[in-house]
């Protein structure tokens, strides 16, 4: 078996491929895995162990049409992690995020359909529902991304929809709620807050600090994406929800304490532009029809996160910069 892994030395990317390599998900024991990964700055190649004889590495642009086509022959599925994901980062610039992740999707689909791949995963995220006052998301909510990053995914989860309908792709699309584990670069609220923390530097909060995410660990989204991979449904779309809603005030209170720091280290900053308020996944299809369910306790697994991080500043040190996260 051999699958193919787009963005596979990012965050999310990394630990299913670590995954992998490590036989945790069913079905897909001794397979040959091939990542394809720009390496800009929220990809490592230090996040992909070395050495592996079943792990083909190659450093490329998944809107390189001729090295998509390339690689793509031979391989049984693609799970499709890559892409540009930071809202504050579209924001200032949305033409990085378009081309990635609605041109590169259509690129990595074309090879798909001319390399004769059987099964995909395309992974997206809850911004696409944009934000909700009270109750969940289902799968059936409509797109209304407010964000350029969020209408960047919205249009991928449609590309892709359309190659399932048009070419018979056997393709699922998962909508997963804001991660957080080792390994997350640190643009991302959790490890930025993190480790600015641990070295006495301020933190921004955005607003009232009332904003609500639901929190889920790489861990378990990793094995939900197995699951989906291996028991799917062609043309579905399926939330993996965390379960855990946290205003970003709470967050932040939480990671002072883990961290020994007090409010004094917290700046209030002026919201961001169409900040989505709260976000929250209906996870009962996945539950149902996959058998998933979250494993990890969101406060065992933020204590092990902020652990990982104190413990391995020479991984995250040399990228840390004096800037808003959310």
């Amino acid at each position: 078996m051999r699958i193919f892994v787009t963005g596979g030395a990012g965050f999310i990317g990394s630990r299913f491929v670590r995954g992998l390599l490590a036989d945790e998900y069913t079905g897909w024991e001794g397979a040959q895995v091939t990542v394809v990964d720009k390496l800009t700055y929220a990809g490592k190649r230090a996040n992909l162990p070395t050495g592996d004889p079943r792990l083909t590495f190659v450093r490329g642009d998944i809107c390189d049409t001729d090295l998509m086509r390339d690689l793509m022959p031979g391989h049984d599925a693609v799970v499709h992690f890559a892409a540009e994901s930071h809202v504050d980062r579209s924001l200032a610039s949305a033409e990085p995020f378009v081309r990635t992740n609605v041109l590169g999707t259509q690129t990595v689909l074309d090879a798909v359909v001319a390399g004769g791949v059987e099964r995909v995963v395309h992974i997206s995220t809850d911004e696409v529902y944009g934000s909700i006052a009270e109750g969940s998301w289902t799968e059936e909510w409509p797109l209304a991304p407010n964000s350029p990053y969020a209408a960047s995914k919205a249009a991928s989860d449609l590309v892709a929809r359309s190659y399932w309908r048009s070419h018979g792709i056997d393709l699922s699309i998962t909508r997963c709620s804001n991660n957080y584990g080792p390994y997350q670069d640190v643009e991302k609220l959790i490890p930025y807050f993190a480790t600015s923390l641990l070295q006495g530097a301020s933190v921004p909060l955005y607003g009232d600090g009332s904003h609500v995410r639901e929190w889920l660990h790489v861990d378990d989204h990793c094995r939900a994406i197995a699951l989906v991979l291996n028991k799917g449904q062609a043309g579905e779309v399926y939330n993996v929800g965390g379960g855990n809603e946290r205003t970003n005030r709470a967050l932040t209170e939480r990671l002072l304490e883990l961290t020994g720091r007090g409010w004094d280290l917290v700046r209030h900053v002026p919201d961001r532009k169409a900040h989505d308020r709260r976000y929250s996944l209906d996870e009962t299809k996945i539950a149902q029809q996959l058998g998933y369910a979250p494993r990890t306790p969101f406060e065992q697994g933020l204590a092990d996160t902020v652990a990982w991080y104190r413990d391995n500043a020479d991984w995250w040190r040399p990228a840390t910069t004096d800037k808003d996260a959310a």
